[in-house]
């Protein structure tokens, strides 16, 4: 079952989830909670599999409570639902520790897949969520000639496609924003992973973000 804590400070909202997600098999909402504060004190005391987190709140924004909830629980997963997709509202949740972001037209289906996904440990984007991010990494791209920078050894390419894997996305997402082949992005998938000592994809995420990659 997985368990799961609402933080919102809309009433509607809060009650709106809370039918939805309990229609859903194998999920169950245990605590709901109107404010940052709330939302990390409900975290430690239910410990949920994730704390669906809106962004704009009294008393402390998500955010910072997703920073302190992501600090102190680590099996606790924070899905971000919130009407913002901004960058001042998108970069910070994500550095925070957020593994997934939806804005609150997402439908019933993405909910559900969404916090399926972030349960299990996986990045779940919206797909406009997920273009701003890729526009983002590729406009702080490292500049060519400047690998010496780089930990391990990595090629400014590579270090291109380690951060669109910290971005969540797929191979073949990779590689249409790039603008190379599937094979390729392999190719440099596993030299990433020989030069850094990764084993998967979590692991190399965490790598990215250890390092100041992302």
């Amino acid at each position: 079952m997985i368990r799961v804590v609402i933080a919102d400070d809309q009433r509607v909202v809060r009650e709106g989830l809370t039918t939805l997600i309990g229609l859903i098999d194998g999920v169950e909402v245990v605590d709901t909670a109107v404010n940052g504060i709330e939302a990390i004190e409900c975290a430690e005391r239910e410990r949920p599999d994730v704390v669906l987190m809106d962004l704009r709140m009294p008393e402390l924004d998500g955010a910072e409570a997703t920073r302190r909830i992501r600090a102190g629980l680590a099996g606790s997963q924070v899905l971000v639902l919130t009407t913002y997709a901004d960058d001042e509202s998108l970069f910070p949740a994500l550095e925070a520790g957020a593994r997934g972001y939806l804005t609150k037209d997402a439908s019933a289906e993405e909910i559900e897949a969404a916090i399926r996904a972030v349960a299990e440990g996986r990045t779940h984007l919206d797909p406009a969520v997920q273009q701003r991010l890729v526009a983002a990494v590729l406009d702080r791209r490292p500049i060519a000639g400047r690998a010496d920078v780089l930990p391990d050894d990595l090629t400014p390419r590579e270090a291109e496609v380690l951060k669109l894997i910290a971005a969540g996305m797929s191979n073949a997402e990779i590689a249409a924003a790039l603008f190379v082949s599937n094979a390729t992005v392999k190719t440099h998938i596993n030299h990433i992973f020989a030069k850094t000592g990764v084993s998967d994809r979590a692991q190399a995420v965490r790598y990215a973000y250890e390092r100041g990659l992302t």
